[in-house]
């Protein structure tokens, strides 16, 4: 879990997203809040709940981009769901309890991600070993019968003579010292792998029928002809798997998930209900009602054991252009006690977004056509002007954020990504400046002043 301060949070969200300062301090006191609860005594710390917060605000203002980098910063399972994928209990689709599931999942790849960095050295060790006697073994290994497994039959290896065995040695002692070289990369060696098969997907189950039959019939394996290279990544995740205790992945899993798991629950005014109790809309108000026993606390049946929610940290967003906050049934409202209005995009705003974050937008074009050998520059001018442009057309159209950029940017950047590239073009420098982008800009600027004119 994060041992951050609620303003070294908000400093590295300031990295990549632009402004919305009430959103961040609310995310870093809420994840500070986790770390704070866990240093409590036992008898208080059960009684003390994470307060779920619900963000606000039009769409493009930056409510995803907090999730995707809270999710970067966090030791702790998160999940990202949108509210959409789910349906009311007897419905066709998913019901709500998937997201306990889904943040298990996430909970898992986590826990078995530290556990297998603890094994990684002994793992590699013993791929050595194998990779050693794959490179130097003199019998082939038949393919292993899955009854034979079954039956408890194992094929026995044939005997090797005094001489044999001294020869073999010397041969893979040199192999060894070749192989840590790195001059057998590409040496081509038998690896047996399992044979996978995609699962067979059920819509509304979420259940794998793979890992129901998987404990009853034994993996059924075949001989794969690789590179040393590819072999020693197959071999290294089947020794990590071998030398990780699942048991205690699973057990520490779900106390994770239950203490410091998050859940960012996206477009959360989609299932609000307009007051109306038929038609295609009819499960919003049910969904909402499905979702409120896990968000209030209550104990979900996963695969890998039950699962308590009292303690997970919901985070709730939407942009809430039709519906309003008040649509939501007043008991799922209550149970997002911290409500944090993001404000929209001004000229500014959009002006340090195309350069400031460490992802800006401009720093992205400059690498992607820097490829093909184009320097691009940006003028102060056209930075305004593109800034300006963005807000006119949301102001004017429909209000999408800063996505707008993302349009903008590829219309005036299409005729230099077009006509770059070529094994004989020669390194340009190309400067952007305002008469450039009002150029590019030109058509769609006089097609929208004629559009105010036509009733």
């Amino acid at each position: 879990m994060t041992t951050l301060t609620p303003r070294e949070i908000v400093r590295e969200l300031d990295r990549f997203i632009i402004g919305q300062d009430d959103a961040k301090r609310a995310v870093a006191v809420a994840l500070r809040n986790r770390y704070r609860r866990a240093q409590l005594p036992d008898d208080i710390r059960e009684e003390v709940t994470p307060k779920n917060i619900l963000m606000v605000g039009p769409t493009g203002v930056g409510k995803t981009e907090i999730a995707r980098r809270l999710a970067k910063l966090v030791d702790a399972p998160f999940v990202k769901v949108e509210a959409t994928k789910f349906t009311e209990v007897g419905y066709v689709g998913r019901d709500v309890e998937g997201i306990i599931r889904d943040l298990m999942e996430a909970s898992i790849r986590l826990v078995k991600g530290q556990h297998t960095e603890r094994v990684s050295l002994r793992a590699a060790a013993t791929v050595e070993d194998r990779l050693v006697e794959l490179l130097t073994h003199a019998v082939k290994r038949k393919p292993v019968n899955p009854l034979d497994i079954l039956l408890g039959n194992k094929p026995k290896e044939p005997e090797l003579s005094p001489e044999d065995k001294s020869a073999l040695a010397i041969r893979q002692d040199d192999v060894r010292t070749r192989l840590r070289n790195g001059e057998l990369e590409h040496e081509i060696v038998e690896v047996e792998v399992e044979e996978t098969k995609p699962a067979p997907e059920i819509p509304g189950v979420d259940i794998n029928i793979n890992d129901m039959m998987g404990g009853i019939l034994p993996k059924k394996t075949k001989l794969r002809k690789v590179e040393v290279r590819e072999a020693r990544k197959i071999l290294m995740a089947e020794e990590e798997q071998n030398l990780i205790d699942m048991d205690r992945v699973y057990s520490e899993a779900i106390e994770r998930a239950e203490q410091h798991g998050i859940v960012f629950l996206d477009e959360i005014d989609k299932v609000a209900g307009r007051g109306s109790g038929r038609g295609p809309d009819v499960s919003r108000e049910g969904v909402q009602r499905d979702i409120l026993p896990i968000v209030e606390g209550c104990t979900v049946n996963t695969k890998y054991g039950p699962v308590k929610t009292d303690h997970i940290l919901f985070i709730a967003a939407g942009a809430f252009h039709v519906s309003k906050v008040t649509d939501l049934i007043p008991e799922l409202q209550g149970r997002f006690p911290v409500r944090v209005e993001l404000k929209p995009l001004s000229v500014e705003d959009y002006k340090r977004i195309l350069t400031q974050p460490e992802n800006a937008l401009i720093r992205q074009y400059q690498l992607l056509l820097g490829v093909d050998g184009v320097s691009l520059e940006f003028d102060d001018s056209a930075l305004s002007l593109i800034a300006e442009y963005a807000w006119q057309e949301n102001e004017s159209s429909e209000n999408i954020g800063a996505r707008r950029l993302h349009t903008l940017m590829e219309k005036i950047l299409n005729d230099i990504a077009f006509n770059a590239g070529g094994g004989d073009a020669p390194q340009i420098v190309v400067n952007v400046n305002a008469d450039y982008v009002r150029a590019q800009m030109k058509a769609d600027i006089q097609q929208k002043d004629v559009h105010k004119y036509i009733l």
